[in-house]
């Protein structure tokens, strides 16, 4: 990978890296959206009472914008180690090797976990509402699943990304919760 290692944010990366950052670059991800296609048994619900995740998951004409985040120099074995317990927990993540376009880079080499729609734990496809109502109520080790929404939505803006599904869940969210 050009320049070191770099990891592809596009959900609780974006505020939560979890190590050290080098450098960190707008970037799109081509043939790739993020979902709430994930059933959360660990961190953002339990295996009784799932929650719901993102997740890259390939569609056709699809693009996501996140983060190339540039892993600090000497840090590469002790992240990849890190990302690899965190992020393949349940093996419902498929880690890989992608190009992104990152801003004023171009074509850039990242290291991404990906969903396997072959897995128990993909839900690709469920209606908006139907979200909303799971990560209303979803809590696991991490906490609750709304406060992973509503962080990753409130960064996305910071970054002037929008997404105007999870600009809707959160505020479908908020409405649930106050209901």
């Amino acid at each position: 990978m050009r320049d070191g290692l770099w990891v592809f944010g596009y959900g609780s990366l974006l505020w939560n890296p979890g190590f050290p950052v080098a450098d960190r670059r707008l970037a799109r991800l081509d043939g790739w959206h993020r979902s709430f296609c994930m059933r959360s048994i660990h961190h953002r619900g339990t295996e009784q009472e799932p929650g719901l995740v993102l997740a890259l998951d390939a569609m056709a004409g699809a693009a996501c914008h996140g983060l190339a985040l540039r892993v600090a120099a000497g840090s590469e074995k002790p992240t990849i180690a890190y990302l690899r317990e965190r992020e393949l927990v349940s093996s419902a993540y498929l880690e890989t090797e992608l190009e992104v376009e990152a801003q004023g880079l171009g074509p850039l080499s990242v290291l991404a976990y990906v969903i396997d729609p072959e897995h128990g734990q993909y839900c690709g496809g469920l209606p908006l509402e139907e979200q909303a109502r799971i990560i209303a109520r979803a809590h696991g080790g991490m906490g609750p699943n709304d406060a992973y929404l509503y962080n990753t939505a409130a960064h996305l803006a910071e970054l002037g990304i929008a997404d105007p599904d999870l600009e809707w869940l959160a505020a479908r969210v908020r409405a649930l919760s106050r209901d």
